[in-house]
């Protein structure tokens, strides 16, 4: 066994249950031992103090392409090695931002997740989909380019597309082959895609359903790329474990998600940051024009999948590489800003991310005994004042699976400076 650490906290933040004013938790090797009232805990062969301690963040939605544009045409043109080295730097910014785990739907996230339990890269825990599964001609075709190249899997390993039934079970399962531990499927069509419009269905009900019974057989669930309502309610038939964005989720949508369980990963941060006046990420106009439609009615769709109890788990679908990635804590104050409450909108980003992946995160995302070793402290109360978490010097100390990897006397432990180079713009997006 080796050594227990004790953190007491001014105020402790389970992540599922209510605070608990002078809380701690005890840690050996890469669990949690204990997690209560101060008064209570054990002691631990070391001490820390701070005032707040909390769960682990997790940003259930974002993607590790390494590229500086938001035109997926980059994928093909930036060597996948630059890419990979561009997304590593991107892991460790979300690392020392407090983010202990990533959903990665699609991108290089499976090579990632074996580079850091490797020990190779420090970064978060990364659940990888590998590539995204979409039809010819939908949100995962790079419409610009010839077919027979985006086809190629191994030209662009972030892509994959497939057409009838056979073809989507092969897909899933060369996803599995590679290491994914979550299938990401484009059930709709998207914004940054040039040719096909967002609220128009994607997959027939036959392959959506098979891409789900493959990956059930891995014991993977499936997130759903769904910004149409018939997309959405194709994929909640399917048996889809979540709906991506979500953007036209009505009342009668809603309704079908919060009775199948099935659960809405929100992803405003995106939209924020593309459309501000000052993001320096570009932007091609057809992309822009949806973006603009889609962000006004996402906001209409959080309403929806609040009234009707549906379960929301906090993404930003951060795509870029670069100054997005560190600012993931945003999301958090946009689903406030939407009417979820300070506590809701941390259980979003903790206790629901592990549920986006299933079977694959037991244990995670909460501070209770028995729990993975995931925590994070804060200068300030984000239940008081949400903001606190979006700045990354707010967040203290980070520990990973019982390993403190942020801390004030020890700095931020970075890897390659990429924001000192000029070959992509300085690190500005």
């Amino acid at each position: 066994m080796g050594v227990s650490q004790r953190i007491d906290a001014d105020t402790l933040v389970h992540g599922a249950d209510a605070p608990i004013a002078d809380g701690s938790i005890v840690i050996e090797d890469n669990r949690i031992v204990y997690a209560g009232p101060r008064a209570n805990a054990p002691s631990g062969d070391e001490t820390t103090r701070v005032p707040v301690l909390m769960p682990g963040l997790w940003d259930s939605h974002c993607h590790f392409f390494g590229i500086g544009s938001a035109s997926l045409g980059e994928l093909a043109t930036v060597p996948v090695v630059k890419r990979g080295l561009r997304a590593a730097e991107d892991a460790r910014k979300a690392l020392q931002a407090g983010f202990t785990s990533l959903r990665e739907v699609g991108g290089l996230g499976v090579d990632l997740a074996a580079a850091v339990d490797e020990g190779v890269l420090v970064g978060p825990r990364i659940y990888g989909s590998g590539a995204i599964l979409s039809m010819t001609g939908g949100h995962g075709d790079i419409h610009s380019l010839p077919l027979d190249f985006v086809a190629s899997s191994e030209a662009l390993p972030d892509l994959e597309l497939c057409d009838g039934v056979p073809e989507c079970l092969r897909g899933v399962r060369r996803q599995l082959r590679r290491g994914a531990t979550v299938i990401k499927v484009c059930a709709t069509g998207g914004v940054v895609s040039e040719l096909d419009r967002p609220e128009h269905p994607q997959f027939s009900p036959e392959e959506l359903a098979a891409i789900v019974e493959e990956a059930a057989r891995a014991d993977r669930v499936v997130a759903a790329h769904c910004h149409g309502k018939a997309g959405i309610m194709a994929a909640v038939r399917a048996g889809v474990r979540t709906i991506e964005h979500g953007t036209f989720l009505d009342a009668e949508s809603a309704r079908a998600m919060a009775e199948s369980g099935t659960i809405l990963v929100s992803t405003r941060f995106i939209g924020e940051a593309l459309l501000s006046e000052d993001s320096s990420v570009e932007l091609p106009d057809f992309a822009r024009r949806k973006l603009e439609v889609t962000y006004r009615r996402g906001a209409e769709a959080i309403q929806h999948a609040l009234a009707a109890g549906v379960t929301i788990a906090a993404g930003t679908d951060i795509m870029t590489s670069g100054e997005m990635w560190g600012r993931n804590a945003r999301e958090l104050s946009l689903l406030v800003d939407l009417g979820m409450t300070e506590r809701a909108a941390i259980r979003a980003a903790t206790a629901h991310g592990p549920l986006t992946v299933g079977s694959q995160a037991r244990s995670e995302g909460v501070l209770e005994e028995g729990a993975r070793a995931d925590a994070i402290a804060v200068s300030a109360n984000p239940l008081e004042k949400i903001t606190v978490l979006e700045d990354p010097s707010s967040i203290t100390h980070v520990w990973k699976d019982g390993v403190l990897v942020k801390a004030p006397d020890r700095g931020d432990p970075k890897g390659p400076d990429f924001n000192t180079s000029n070959a992509w713009g300085g690190g500005s997006l």
